[in-house]
This record gives structure tokens, sequence and C-alpha cells, in this order.
């Protein structure tokens, strides 16, 4: 990776996971999801994540893993930005098939693969260690822990402890639902030789902003180690991105003040209700990417909120609760941004 890139990612940056844009015949939406990519581009996002559950897993069996990874990248080279921007690519499968998309990624101008575990529960830590020192060989590792409250799986202090120390590890995500196994990754890292060349971000969870504001202290050989999420690779970072970068950065400043102010975490709580209704959790999280693809729709940004799989639709009830949080947090919306930029957005003469 390039070294202003890995700076990039270690000081901690908005990645958004990258929503497909699809037709209402269920076909990629080209000029659209151009605009996506310009969009988190123009709102001061880091980088995106593409290939990744937002992007919808279901590209793989429509053939459609190579051609949305090449349209994001190509889009990114186009824009001619002056500053670093990561592309993070998501890998799936078990060894052969991640092997084969982190090699598509790679091949693409990707900087780094993000290691889903999805679909992998009959898989063993060993198994799920040896898949990601071979994928390592071919493109530098995110690891991704989603935890099992959020239909993934449980992963030991042990095996974050292993993980932690493979060389290709540049960071990991961590969908922080439950604090204790929270800890089993953190903690696994700050004791590893490697701590201070992993970075950690948050994943998609009801706490994002404490997540940000914390840092971790642990006793290790007779040292107090300190490590913090120090960025986000977020689905719910895919709507409202400008504001989701000014909340980090005003975040860092409060971190570098070691002072927090009672405005943010109250914006915490306005961003976790929003983010309920955004990922229909009255619903166990079922309309997760239509909420998601709503708020775009709403923007311009995307036609409507077709998914390739049809039974992955908005809930009874969703589209008014999303209704709700947007009048009642207003200030968490970029809705006048991306008003203001939209005929830019889809425009094939964009730059930066």
């Amino acid at each position: 990776m390039e070294p202003e890139k890995l700076q990039l990612l270690q000081e901690g940056t908005v990645i958004p996971a990258h929503p497909l844009a699809l037709t209402e015949h269920r076909e990629l939406d080209e000029i659209h999801q151009r605009a996506l990519t310009r969009y988190y581009m123009a709102s001061g996002a880091g980088g995106i994540a593409v290939g990744v559950h937002t992007t919808q897993f279901e590209i793989r069996d429509a053939g459609l893993y190579e051609p949305v990874l090449r349209l994001a990248s190509e889009t990114v080279e186009q824009a001619n930005l002056t500053r670093p921007f990561l592309k993070v690519a998501g890998i799936c499968g078990h060894i052969d098939q991640a092997v084969h998309e982190a090699e598509t990624a790679r091949n693409l101008g990707y900087d780094v693969g993000l290691l889903s575990p999805n679909g992998l529960n009959d898989a063993t830590e060993k198994d799920l260690l040896a898949r990601a020192v071979e994928v390592g060989k071919v493109i530098p590792l995110f690891g991704f822990y989603l935890q099992p409250s959020v239909g993934g799986r449980l992963l030991t202090y042990e095996f974050w402890r292993e993980f932690a120390e493979i060389p290709y590890v540049v960071g990991i995500k961590i969908g922080a639902f439950n604090r204790y196994h929270t800890f089993d990754v953190i903690r696994a890292v700050c004791e590893s030789s490697r701590r201070d060349q992993i970075a950690l971000y948050t994943g998609n969870d009801d706490n994002i902003v404490v997540d940000l504001l914390t840092h971790y202290r642990f006793q290790v050989s007779g040292k107090m180690v300190e490590k913090t999420i120090v960025g986000g690779l977020l689905g719910h970072w895919a709507v409202w991105t400008k504001r989701a970068v000014e909340l980090l950065e005003e975040i860092r400043q409060a971190r570098k003040r070691d002072a927090i102010p009672t405005h943010l975490l109250t914006r915490g709580t306005e961003i976790t209700d929003m983010n309920a209704a955004l990922f229909d959790v009255k619903n166990g999280f079922k309309g997760c990417i239509a909420g998601i693809h709503e708020v775009l729709r709403r923007q311009g940004l995307l036609r409507g909120t077709w998914c390739l799989n049809p039974n992955e639709k908005l809930s009874a009830g969703q589209r008014e609760e999303i209704d709700r949080v947007c009048l009642t947090y207003p200030h968490l919306t970029d809705d006048q941004f991306v008003s203001s930029h939209l005929q830019d957005f889809l425009s094939s003469n964009y730059v930066i």
C-alpha cells in the first residue's frame, strides 16, 4: 500500500460501504453507481468499500463482482483527486474464492481487502486464519468481526490474538454491538507485537460516537498500552456522508483535548435513533439495505430501492420511521449538499 494511504488508514477516516445502483429491471445502473462514488469523494470521505454487504453479496452470483469493483475504481481514478483515497474490496468465501476475489481486487487497483465471515459458519478458527494468510499474500488485509448479535459468529480472544500477528493485517473492523466481544479484539491487538500497525475501525453498530471517543487501555508486560477506534467503515455512513466526515473531525479534536463535550454524547443517541430506522432494527435488520437505498432515492442518488434479491425491501412501517428521524434530526442529514451537486455527480464530465 502507498505510504500516504497507509497513513490515512492509520490516522482514521470515513469509509462508506458502497451501495449497488440498479434499474427497475435489477440491472446495474452505471450512471447512478458512478454518482454514488462521486458523492462519497465530494463529501470528504477517505475511501469506499465495494463488494461488501451493503453492495449486496448477491453481486457474485449475478456476475457483477468484477464489473462493480471496476466501475468504482475507474470513477475514483477519473476524478483526479489530489489527496489519498482508499479503495477497499469486500472479499468472501473459502480460500479459493477469497484468493480469486483478492486477485481481482488487486488487479483493479484496490488497496486493501475486507475479509467477510459471511457464509463461513462451518469453518474453524484455524481455517479462517489460514484463509487470512493466503489472502494476505495477495492484498493487505482488513479483518472484520461480525458479531453474533447481528448475524455473525463468535470469534475468541485467541483467534484475534493470532490474527493480529499476521504480517499482512493493516486494520480490523468491529461490528461492536457486544462490548465484551469488542474487548476481546482490542485487547488481542494491544497485546500483539503489531499493535502499532493495525488500525481499529467501528462497524455498523448502535454506538458509533462513543466507539470513536473511547480510549482503551491495557497493561501489557508492565506497560500501559492504549488504542482508539480511529474511524468507521460503515453502511450507516453510505448516507448523510458529509455529516459523518464532519462528525469524525469533531470527535478527533475532542480526543486531542481529552475533553468530551456533552453535545457529542447527545448526538450519539440521535445517530443511534437514525440508525435504528435506517437499518430496520424493529424487524431484525431485514430492511437494512433497502433503508439505505430509500434515503439515497429521496436525494436522487438512486432511482429506486431495488435489490438483486426481490425479497430484500423496506419493511412495513420503515419508510415512516425514516420520515420521523429525518424530520427530528435535520442537522444530521446532508440533503442540501446533495441537491446542490446532484447534477454534477450524475454528469459524465464530473471532476472534483
